[in-house]
């Protein structure tokens, strides 16, 4: 693509954000609209278009050759589908058909949210001169991609490295895609404070019971907040050490809400692999932070667009 100017979409369970991308990344205009994600699939896509409405009234608008989606998956990028699990009103949900109401002809790329952010740390990031890495986003729910041979891998419909509906309990929890055990039914945001709330955890007066204040309370040493953040930690790593064996990536880099939450999280994983990663070729797997933050997401929709869009203006 010969632009420097491309829109993008990042969907998640919890907020639709969106942006105009230049050709370094940078973020020219941003909009944003809260997931009315246990309302109808119209209604959500009604946020998406009030998003791209917005951007739509910038005056660099008409600047912009493409439009791409990382959304929240299962997606299906030859259909221009979507199921997330966490937004049920979305059932292959025609998403790029929706959104061409606002975009028009404009080239739309689709693909999943865990590759978005795959492709933005692999081109800018902390996987950055690394050829076989695995990026996983652990938020809301967890998604993931990988780059193997030096090139993100999307798979024929969008969602290859979904690891967050990799089974890592065979008699766990039932999951909402209709699995067991799911490392999103573990690891996600929701479910570390589901669990510390089981557990006896109660968030202070001013507090609420987010992923991010079981966080703080297990840095002050809540017993019930340590545990759920060591159970979720425990999930990861098997993921990353079955993913590790499988392909032989050499680093895993974890972004979103939840990775946030640091050494809380870092530290009970990387002992946690461990115990895991022990075949010679995976022992020294390097798990790290996203760099690129919150953005991630944004800025690997517009990478993944303009490597996977052929369409010249």
């Amino acid at each position: 693509m010969d632009t420097d100017l491309v829109a993008a979409l990042d969907i998640g369970g919890t907020k639709i954000a969106g942006a105009l991308v230049d050709g370094g990344g940078e973020l020219c205009l941003r909009a944003e609209r809260p997931t009315p994600s246990q309302e109808s699939g119209e209604r959500v896509l009604r946020a998406v278009s009030e998003v791209l409405e917005e951007l739509r009234a910038g005056v660099r608008w008409r600047e912009v050759a493409a439009l791409g989606i990382g959304s929240a998956g299962p997606v299906d990028s030859r259909r221009g589908t979507v199921s997330p699990v966490n937004i049920p009103g979305w059932r292959d949900f025609p998403l790029v058909e929706g959104v061409r109401r606002s975009v028009g002809e404009l080239p739309v790329t689709l693909v999943g949210d865990g590759v978005a952010m795959t492709a933005a740390e692999h081109a800018q990031g902390a996987a950055r001169g690394h050829d076989n890495a695995l990026c996983m986003v652990v938020s809301t729910g967890v998604g993931g991609g990988l780059v193997l041979g030096g090139r993100p891998l999307t798979g024929p419909t969008g969602n290859a490295g979904h690891i967050g509906h990799m089974s890592v309990e065979l008699d766990g929890d039932r999951c909402p895609c209709g699995g067991r055990g799911c490392v999103e039914r573990i690891a996600s945001g929701p479910n570390i404070a589901r669990r510390a709330l089981a557990a006896g955890w109660r968030p202070a007066p001013d507090s609420d019971t987010s992923a991010a204040a079981v966080a703080a309370a297990a840095r002050s040493g809540d017993p019930a907040a340590r545990a759920s953040f060591a159970r979720a930690a425990r999930a990861l790593a098997a993921a990353i050490a079955a993913t590790a064996a499988l392909v032989e990536i050499d680093i895993a880099v974890l972004g979103g809400g939840v990775a946030q939450a640091g050494d809380v999280l870092f530290a009970p994983l990387r002992q946690a692999l461990d115990d895991y990663a022990t075949l010679s070729f995976v022992r020294g797997l390097e798990v790290v932070p996203a760099r690129i933050g919150t953005d991630a997401g944004l800025v690997g929709a517009a990478v993944a667009c303009r490597a996977l869009t052929t369409v010249r203006r």
